[in-house]
């Protein structure tokens, strides 16, 4: 019985999935305004035709993982990868590994003497005037 439910949800949330990829795609960008507009409804995503899903200021951006604890779908929410502003991957590395580069750069380079032999004209370099 549990079985049958994980595959109805996990089914849900595949076609979810997939009105999500469809409304990126087919999206109508207006340039003179610098918005992506919903190009039809998409009832799942509670999303309405015209709605701006992109613009460059003053918009709240939409999250998949907000979409589907919306339709009461907790457990799912954490199969499906992290919103990137979350983290994920790479911030995990750049977190974890990213910590030894850090320390390099942090040490001062090591102090080196010029060898190139006797400073020439008492370190003044040569001089080209005519006495």
């Amino acid at each position: 019985m549990m079985n049958t439910e994980w595959k109805e949800k996990k089914e849900f949330v595949e076609e979810l999935k997939h009105q999500w990829r469809l409304l990126w795609t087919e999206r109508i960008d207006d340039r003179t305004k610098a918005e992506g507009i919903a190009s039809k409804d998409f009832s799942l995503l509670f999303i309405e035709r015209g709605t701006i899903i992109t613009a460059t200021r003053d918009y709240k951006p939409l999250d998949f993982t907000q979409i589907l604890h919306e339709h009461k779908l907790v457990h799912v929410a954490s199969l499906v990868s992290p919103n990137p502003a979350v983290g994920g991957w790479g911030k995990f590395t750049r977190e974890v590994f990213g910590k030894n580069r850090e320390k390099r750069q942090q040490q001062p380079p090591p102090k080196r003497k010029c060898v190139n032999g006797p400073q020439k004209k008492s370190g003044k370099g040569w001089l080209h005037a005519r006495l």
